[in-house]
């Protein structure tokens, strides 16, 4: 039986991460970066809302966020903004960032655990459930496992890779947008060259009238 985060589509749209230039480029900010990506596509530029404690910006019917919060309480900003724009927890998808899956690697699914990322444990607690879709996007292990490698920056030869993973997750966004979750994950999680036969020139979230 399919969890009713397989058959929604999203409205709310997280990219998680930690504010303010010192983490900027950063393994954990790879959700902020997919995030930058969409709305970049879009000619739209986010704007800090303090009181709800996220940038956020919509597009069509799509609202983009990215918690002003560090990572640790990025639940606060999610809580905030889906109470605010009267979003169910399984109409939001998170983008974060995952030590187990390698660059360039992604993989969707549907609900769950936190799977140890404190800024998903976080936007359980404020959202009282599992019940969300998540992108978890790939960032290796490298030398330094834990705090030292996720708050380290992507060095050089990491780039191209870090580029092609950011489009591959923009295109993963619109599949999952216009086709929903379940088609997505089985399109996506299979490969990471998944999309490799879809447009990169066709725009990346569908207009949706829901």
């Amino acid at each position: 039986m399919k969890s009713v985060a397989e058959d929604s589509l999203p409205k709310l749209i997280v990219g998680l991460g930690n504010p303010g230039k010192k983490y900027q480029d950063t393994r954990h900010n790879i959700g902020f970066m997919v995030l930058d990506q969409l709305a970049n596509e879009w000619s739209a530029s986010f704007h800090d809302d303090k009181k709800r404690k996220a940038g956020w910006v919509k597009c069509e019917n799509y609202i983009l966020v990215k918690p002003l919060t560090y990572m640790n309480e990025s639940g606060q900003a999610v809580g905030k903004i889906a109470a605010f724009h009267k979003i169910e927890p399984h109409e939001v998808l998170v983008i974060y960032d995952d030590m187990d899956l390698d660059l360039g690697r992604l993989r969707i699914r549907a609900e769950g655990s936190a799977g140890g990322h404190n800024g998903v444990r976080s936007i359980i607690s404020h959202l009282g459930t599992q019940r969300f879709s998540r992108l978890r996007l790939g960032i290796g292990r490298g030398f330094n496992e834990g705090i030292g490698h996720v708050l380290g920056k992507f060095c050089q030869d990491e780039r191209s890779e870090l580029e092609k993973s950011i489009k591959e997750a923009v295109l993963a966004i619109g599949y999952i947008a216009e086709k929903g979750l379940s088609a997505a994950m089985t399109k996506f999680n299979a490969s990471p060259k998944a999309s490799k036969n879809k447009s990169t020139q066709q725009k990346s979230l569908p207009k949706n009238d829901n």
